[in-house]
């Protein structure tokens, strides 16, 4: 009889610690407790920039981003490894795209220069103006973009940065 009994304290002892054991593992995985550090979500940044007269629109992307027929389209090699500019220029009044004359130089966070030669594209009632550039995992670009619009007076300058995931 003592032994039936030794043997039901050990069953009950293995299944507690078992229970216990699954209610650690259960509460270990519901998130985050009160006193966790949960990173906030970052702005998608700046996408255009008012300049006197004008409005510039800015983008950049991975190039695998694009549909395969778009990227046909206008001869632009889609990886996740090759980074695209798109910039437009719009009169503010009116909204109507007007052409005009951009540069743009881009570095990374090192200082390394990358090359973006821009290409005019006119389509329809649009103007706008792309350019690629390699870029590896979690590099993040500086684009300085130089901008005259056509019958301006002035050159603007518009900087933004993006960070681009590869991997």
């Amino acid at each position: 009889m003592q032994h039936a009994e030794g043997e039901t304290r050990i069953m009950i002892n293995k299944k507690t610690l078992i229970a216990l054991s699954l209610f650690g593992l259960v509460s270990a995985c519901g998130g985050p407790g009160e006193n966790a550090e949960v990173p906030e979500a970052q702005p998608a940044g700046e996408t255009m920039k008012n300049i006197g007269e004008h409005v510039v629109h800015f983008s950049a992307q991975s190039t695998d981003q694009l549909p395969p027929e778009v990227a046909r389209a206008y001869n632009i090699v889609r990886s996740k490894n090759r980074a695209m500019l798109n910039i437009s220029i719009l009169h503010g009044a009116d909204n109507i795209s007007v052409p005009g004359d951009v540069t743009v130089k881009t570095v990374n966070l090192t200082g390394q220069l990358k090359n973006v030669t821009m290409r005019r594209i006119d389509e329809q009632d649009a103007i706008y103006y792309i350019g690629e550039t390699p870029v590896a995992n979690r590099e993040t670009l500086i684009f300085d973009i130089t901008v005259t619009p056509e019958g301006a007076d002035a050159t603007y300058e518009v900087r933004f940065k993006r960070q681009f995931y590869t991997d």
